[in-house]
């Protein structure tokens, strides 16, 4: 009784292995024809943008998200894979298909974090370069197929108006013009800047920017605290004001010491507040929502380009 239970349990496992392995290698095919489609839709979509900026948008916003899918199902793809293997050594013992289980996940991860380590650290470089390519290409007159030309910081000006003069000024947009000499047709491109700043909802710029805070509630270690931030709008002097929850400090169980490093906990930054100061005394202030706008705003740092603010 107990060899004919035995031989039954086998039955079932070997009839439960070819149907798995014959669902698992469909599924192979699926998921990398998936990711394959999700590759060429992305490249027909960039190919049919008919001007450089809709491209270099496209790209900013996408490349990176639709490169971190691709290789999220090439992993997955690697995954299913990797369970189609030694078939034969299967069969010996339920045992082998738990442990080539394991190591197919283990591959699979494996592969989609050293993806992700790339995509985060080294295509950016290149990304960059691509964007660049694509902003600075002599853009092309429409109406007689005339090359423009780009115009620097100051020339642009006399082709801005004062809200969009007022957006770069805080670093929150770009403007690129673009003219023809020729005719004096011109072309005005929009590009995201250095820093954060909110749009505001009178005049519809984004120069909405952080100018003070105060604490109206201190934090205690049981009780949330109470900040009230200032916003005004460097265009048309909005001013709007906003209560923000501080979050009650956090005592460390093996110190006793209260935990008041924000870099600590990323979740719990609001701001990050950048001074600069001169040797003369001068301050500047520059505000940030995240730590990654501000190393951005460090790394392209232009101390000349400042002296011309009133610095």
């Amino acid at each position: 009784m107990s060899k004919q239970i035995i031989r039954m349990n086998n039955d079932f496992y070997l009839d439960f292995l070819a149907k798995w392995q014959q669902i698992v290698y469909i599924l192979v095919f699926v998921v990398l024809g998936i990711g394959i489609l999700n590759y060429v839709f992305f490249k027909i979509s960039f190919a049919t943008k008919k001007t450089y900026k809709e491209r270099y948008d496209l790209a900013s916003e996408k490349e990176s998200k639709k490169l971190l899918t691709g290789h999220i199902l090439i992993a997955i793809a690697l995954f299913l894979f990797c369970n189609t293997l030694e078939y034969e050594t299967m069969k010996l013992d339920p045992l082998w298909f738990f442990i080539r289980l394991f190591v197919s996940m283990c591959i699979g991860v494996l592969y989609g974090y050293i993806a992700q380590l790339i995509l985060k650290f080294y295509y950016p470089s290149i990304l960059e370069k691509k964007l660049k390519k694509l902003r600075f290409t002599p853009r092309i007159n429409p109406e007689n197929g005339n090359k423009m030309k780009l115009l620097s910081e100051d020339e642009e000006d006399a082709y801005l108006d004062e809200g969009m003069q007022a957006e770069e000024n805080v670093f929150s947009v770009d403007y690129d013009v673009w003219i023809d000499e020729d005719t004096g047709y011109t072309k005005i491109e929009k590009y995201k800047g250095h820093l954060s700043a909110l749009e505001c909802d009178r005049c519809g710029f984004q120069t909405l920017r952080l100018q003070k805070e105060e604490i109206i509630k201190e934090a205690t270690e049981t009780e949330d605290g109470e900040l009230l931030k200032e916003f005004k709008c460097s265009y048309c002097n909005r001013i709007k004001r906003k209560n923000v929850v501080l979050a009650h400090k956090i005592k460390d169980r093996t110190t006793g010491k209260l935990i008041d490093d924000p870099l600590a906990h990323d979740s719990r930054i609001s701001v990050v507040k950048i001074e600069i100061h001169g040797n003369k005394g001068e301050v500047k202030e520059y505000d940030f929502q995240n730590l990654d706008q501000a190393k951005n705003f460090l790394n392209e740092f232009d101390f000349e380009k400042l002296q011309e603010e009133s610095f």
